[in-house]
């Protein structure tokens, strides 16, 4: 699969330039970074820190080079993400998003693209993470109507949203499992007395956590806490390509990183 990385000098960008450069399945074609930035025209390699040229550079236009590539990978923010999008549909090239923060009416639009070319959105791509949400699914079918259930996720100082879009996808997981709507039984840092049937969301923000979530189903005499705690992105960088890699030969659609693991 030929690749464009989008923000080669970020955190994820850097980690998933590095990966598609080194599978035998990929080839990383170029990268794009923000206009008047200094790293604008060199090697990605140098750009991400692979340690070696790659032969593909960073551009400031996506237009340069996007007929050179089969998927574009956007791990940056919101409102570049959603450009990068529109530009993925107007060429017909397929499209991994793991972008969080995103508006319900960007949301509806990424539904909509969706429809014309192959896109996976995924606030988390860890395969374990995807494995978790099975087994909240199973546990709120088991005790979820008797337990009062919490969410807490951790990240580093830096994030900007909160809750996380990991933390907002687990809730909503739950929430189907009991045949409830997130938006109806969420509750937001707390500030009061646990309201019965709520779930509960706590964001913490602090350091270089990479990212941590937590969910407690609390009953009277004992708990359950299911637990995924990232001690880097490397997994999530790992699960990006996969997605890229799934989207091969795909029709249009949107899917997610279930349908990548065929769990």
């Amino acid at each position: 699969m030929r690749t464009i990385v989008i923000g080669p000098a970020g955190k994820m960008g850097k980690l998933i330039a590095r990966i598609v450069h080194e599978r035998e399945n990929m080839s990383l074609v170029g990268a794009v970074g923000p206009r008047g930035r200094e790293y604008i025209g060199r090697d990605v390699g140098e750009v991400a820190s692979i340690g070696e040229r790659t032969g593909a550079v960073v551009v400031d236009d996506i237009e340069n080079i996007i007929d050179e590539c089969d998927v574009i990978v956007d791990y940056t923010a919101a409102e570049c993400s959603m450009e990068m999008m529109e530009i993925a549909l107007r060429h017909g090239k397929s499209f991994v998003c793991g972008t969080t923060g995103f508006s319900k009416e960007q949301m509806g639009r990424i539904e909509e693209i969706s429809k014309q070319i192959p896109l996976v959105y995924a606030a988390n791509t860890s395969r374990v993470v995807n494995l978790m949400y099975k087994l909240l699914e199973i546990t709120a079918k088991a005790i979820g109507d008797v337990a009062d259930i919490e969410i807490v996720d951790m990240h580093d100082k830096n994030k900007k949203d909160a809750p996380s879009g990991t933390a907002k996808e687990m809730g909503e997981v739950i929430a189907k499992a009991l045949s409830q709507d997130i938006s109806d039984i969420a509750s937001y840092g707390r500030t009061s007395e646990r309201e019965s049937g709520s779930i509960g969301y706590h964001s913490l923000r602090a350091g270089d956590i990479s990212s941590s979530h937590t969910v407690m189903f609390g009953l009277m005499g004992e708990r359950l806490e299911i637990t995924h705690h990232a001690h880097n992105w490397e997994c999530f960088a790992q699960g990006a390509c996969e997605s890229a890699m799934y989207l091969k030969g795909k029709q249009a659609g949107l899917y997610t990183v279930k349908d990548v693991l065929g769990i």
